[in-house]
């Protein structure tokens, strides 16, 4: 009998409510992400860096009504595109996908290694510092691509196109 009480004792050890009220509510919410390759990315921000996707950082613009070419790209029926609109839109969007990948590959190396650093403890406030500021300047290389495409795409279409694509999108009424 005791063989079966066994794998139900763990089973109820594992659960968060059951060890949440063993350890009188410490739970970290971070539990499971301890198991992550690389702890301060999930698996989905690793694949969103690597294909090189927005990774929501150009909401600034997409929100604000300036839109990006991906998005674009996906309505240009909608949108009437021309061909040579869709064209110069495809060639910014290739531009901007194959520097994000780059870039995006940096930041997850760049992560990779600060997580390393601790847990092998080979960290100390100057490589800290150092770390943090490559960590921030790679962000800030891979939004300022993401958001200067956006800047370049939206010149490329005409006001009605881009009042009707952020009306498709969601983001404001239109007569359209």
């Amino acid at each position: 009998m005791f063989k079966f009480l066994l794998p139900v004792a763990l089973l109820l050890l594992t659960t968060p409510t059951f060890a949440q009220s063993i350890n009188h509510g410490h739970v970290s919410k971070y539990l499971g992400e301890e198991q992550r390759s690389i702890k301060s990315l999930s698996a989905e921000d690793i694949d969103e860096l690597q294909a090189g996707r927005g990774w929501g950082l150009a909401k600034a613009a997409e929100l604000n009504g300036i839109p990006g070419p991906s998005h674009i790209l996906k309505m240009k029926e909608e949108l009437h595109l021309t061909l040579q609109q869709v064209k110069k839109i495809q060639k910014l969007f290739d531009q901007m996908k194959a520097t994000a990948v780059v870039q995006g590959e940096k930041l997850i190396a760049l992560e990779q290694e600060l997580g390393q650093s601790f847990k092998n403890k080979t960290i100390d406030q100057i490589k800290l510092r150092i770390l943090l500021e490559k960590i921030q300047d790679a962000r800030t290389n891979l939004r300022f691509t993401h958001l200067s495409t956006h800047l370049h795409t939206h010149k490329v279409l005409t006001t009605d196109q881009t009042k009707k694509y952020n009306y498709l999108r969601g983001y404001l009424i239109s007569n359209h």
